[in-house]
């Protein structure tokens, strides 16, 4: 049965950001962030949680999100930067950089998720924001589009992990590649799994 979702209130402000993240389970890999500032002038039709829509649709809102968008900007942090923060810490600061890097600042910020990232403005959590806010789900939708695609692009530097299928999270085909073929460079020297193949305490 469906989750039927409070209506989400807008805070009175003139720019909105809707801020996601996409990578922070996998093992390989960067945490990839969006953040979106839409133009209420020129709507986007379909947005949702970018895990509830097809790869064909992802594609298809990727390309009109950035066209149609008043602002959007990706952040991210790289497996070294997950090892020495942590995966929270290292989100935060993805987050951090892709507001940063929105052409246009926005007045206030709203962030999927219980926690929000020191911003130098306004923010506030959304829990289920990506089904909720429009903003978000932006970003969410150009977070998992520009992840998904490095890992097509890891997959076919390093053939056997099965990155394009699993986009790096820990599943058994992972694991069991882990085991054979060991661990590679964009591998999170942190995470577990990672460690245990390496035989780090």
């Amino acid at each position: 049965m469906a989750t039927i979702l409070e209506p989400f209130e807008y805070p009175l402000a003139n720019l909105i950001a809707g801020v996601d993240e996409v990578g922070r389970g996998p093992l390989v890999g960067a945490v990839v962030t969006a953040a979106v500032i839409l133009d209420p002038n020129n709507p986007i039709e379909g947005l949702t949680d970018s895990k509830k829509l097809s790869e064909k649709k992802r594609n298809l809102l990727f390309d009109e999100i950035k066209e149609k968008a008043l602002a959007w900007s990706l952040g991210r942090c790289e497996p070294e930067e997950i090892d020495q923060l942590n995966i929270l810490q290292a989100t935060m600061v993805a987050m951090q950089r892709a507001v940063a890097g929105l052409a246009t600042q926005p007045d206030y910020v709203l962030v999927d998720g219980n926690k929000v990232p020191e911003l130098p403005m306004a923010a506030q959590p959304v829990v289920k924001g990506d089904l909720r806010v429009a903003e978000i789900s932006a970003a969410s939708i150009l977070a998992k589009v520009t992840r998904d695609r490095e890992m097509e692009a890891l997959d076919a530097q390093h053939p056997g992990y099965g990155f394009a299928k699993h986009k790096g999270y820990p599943t058994k085909a992972h694991f069991e590649a882990l085991e054979k073929l060991g661990a590679i460079d964009q591998h999170r020297k942190s995470f577990k799994p990672v460690k245990r193949i390496l035989g780090i305490d």
